[in-house]
C-alpha cells in the first residue's frame, strides 16, 4: 500500500479546507465584520473538533479509514456550498461548524493511516510526503481564493473551492480498495481506555503541547494576516500570493525534515521551530511592503511546517500499540483548543489595541512556550 494515493487526497481536500479560512475572513470583512467576529467564525472551525476528536481517533481505530475520510470530504465540500446557496454572515458561522466538524474525520483518518503504512523505518517518510500534500495544499488554497475573490467575486470563489473536493470525494466513494484496512478493529483491546491515560506519559504529553503550540502559531497566521492585510490595503490576491510564500517555505522544509532527523531529535526540530515562529510574529508589524511581508511568511512557514510531520511521527512512535488514532486525536484535541482559544482571544485584542499588540503578544507566548518545551523535554528524557 502506497502513501502517495493519500497524500493526493489530501492535498485535494485541504485545497478546499484551507482556502476557505481566507475566503471566510475577507468575505466576513466584506459583509462589515469585526476582528472579534471574524475571530469567533474562525474559532468555530476548531470548537467541534476539540471536544470530538478522541472519540474520532477511536471511532478510526475501530472501523479504518475510509468511511471517516469519505464523510470528513463531503463535509468540507457541503460547508464550502453553503454561503454560496445561502448569501450572508450569519451563514458563515453554520459552514465554519460544518467544514471544522468534517474534516477532523479526515485528518485523524489521515494521521494514523499514514503511520500504518510500511515498516517503522519508512514513518518520517510517510508523514513528510503527507505533508508536502498538505503543503501544496495551503500554497494553492489561499492564492486560489484570493485570484477567485478578485476576478470572480466571493461567492463563486466558493463554489471554485468547493470544486477540489469532488474528486476526492469520487475517489474515496469509488475505489475503496484505495485505502489499507490493517487499523480497522485495532482499538477493540482498548476499548475500556480513557485517550486521557496518554497524557501519564510525559514525553507524549510535552508532544501534544509542543504541537499545540505550532499549531496555534498556524492558525493565527491564517485568521489574522488577511484581517492585516486588508488593513494595510492589500488587495486579495496580493494577499494569496503573500501567504503563498509561507506556504512555499512548508514545502521547502518538509523536503529538508529527512536531513534534519539526521542531526537533530525530532523533539529538538519542534522546540527550535516553536522558537522560529515566535522570532516571525515580532516582525510582520514592522512591514507593509508585500515582499518584506512574504519574506516573514516564508521564515514563519520553515517554523511551523515541521509541526505536522513530525509531531504526527512522535505520536505515532510514542502512542500504545492499538491507539495510534487515539493518539492523533489527542494531538487533533490539543490543537483545536489551541484553534478556538487563539482566535477569540486575539480577535478581541486586535479589536481593541490593534494589529501590533496581537503579533507582539502571540510571539511572547510561543517564545515562552519554546522555552518551557525545551525545560520539560530535557526533565522527560533525564
Amino acid at each position: 500500500m502506497s502513501i502517495y494515493p493519500i497524500a493526493l487526497l489530501s492535498l485535494l481536500n485541504h485545497t478546499g479546507f484551507s482556502g476557505s479560512r481566507v475566503l471566510m475572513s475577507l468575505y466576513a470583512l466584506y459583509l462589515g465584520a469585526d476582528q472579534l467576529v471574524i475571530g469567533i467564525i474562525m474559532a468555530l472551525y476548531a470548537l467541534c473538533p476539540m471536544l470530538l476528536a478522541v472519540h474520532a481517533g477511536k471511532i478510526v481505530d475501530r472501523v479504518g479509514p475510509r468511511l471517516p475520510m469519505l464523510i470528513g470530504t463531503s463535509g468540507v465540500m457541503i460547508g464550502l456550498l453553503l454561503p454560496f446557496f445561502f448569501p450572508g454572515l450569519a451563514t458563515l458561522y453554520v459552514s465554519a461548524l460544518v467544514m471544522g466538524t468534517a474534516y477532523q474525520f479526515f485528518f485523524v483518518a489521515v494521521q494514523g493511516t499514514a503511520g500504518a503504512i510500511g515498516a517503522a523505518a519508512g514513518r518520517v517518510r510517510n508523514y513528510t510526503i503527507l505533508s508536502i500534500g498538505f503543503s501544496l495544499a495551503i500554497f494553492f488554497g489561499p492564492m486560489i481564493a484570493g485570484f477567485s475573490i478578485d476576478y470572480l467575486g466571493y461567492l463563486a470563489a466558493f463554489i471554485t473551492l468547493a470544486v477540489f473536493t469532488v474528486p476526492a470525494v469520487l475517489l474515496l466513494w469509488l475505489r475503496p480498495g484505495l485505502l489499507p484496512k490493517a487499523a480497522a478493529g485495532a482499538a477493540q483491546e482498548q476499548q475500556g481506555r480513557s485517550a486521557f491515560d496518554l497524557l501519564r506519559l510525559p514525553r507524549l504529553r510535552n508532544t501534544f503541547i509542543a504541537s499545540g503550540l505550532l499549531s496555534a502559531a498556524w492558525d493565527l497566521y491564517q485568521f489574522y494576516f488577511p484581517i492585516y492585510g486588508n488593513a494595510i490595503g492589500l488587495s486579495a490576491s496580493v494577499i494569496g500570493l503573500v501567504m503563498g510564500a509561507f506556504a512555499a517555505a512548508v514545502f521547502v522544509v518538509r523536503i529538508a525534515l529527512p536531513h534534519l532527523t539526521r542531526r537533530l531529535t525530532e523533539f529538538e526540530i519542534l522546540v527550535y521551530a516553536i522558537a522560529v515562529a515566535g522570532a516571525s510574529f515580532l516582525l510582520f508589524p514592522l512591514f507593509e511592503q508585500p515582499f518584506l511581508l512574504a519574506a516573514v511568511s516564508f521564515l514563519l512557514g520553515l517554523g511551523v511546517g515541521c509541526g505536522q510531520p513530525i509531531s504526527g511521527a512522535l505520536i505515532y512512535h510514542l502512542s500504545p500499540g492499538g491507539r495510534a488514532a487515539e493518539g492523533a486525536g489527542m494531538r487533533v484535541m490539543f490543537n483545536n483548543f489551541a484553534q478556538v482559544v487563539v482566535p477569540l482571544l486575539f480577535g478581541g485584542v486586535g479589536t481593541a489595541l490593534g494589529s501590533g499588540p496581537v503579533f507582539v503578544s502571540f510571539s511572547a507566548l510561543l517564545l515562552s512556550g519554546s522555552y518551557y518545551s525545551f525545560r520539560s523535554g530535557r526533565a522527560a528524557a533525564a
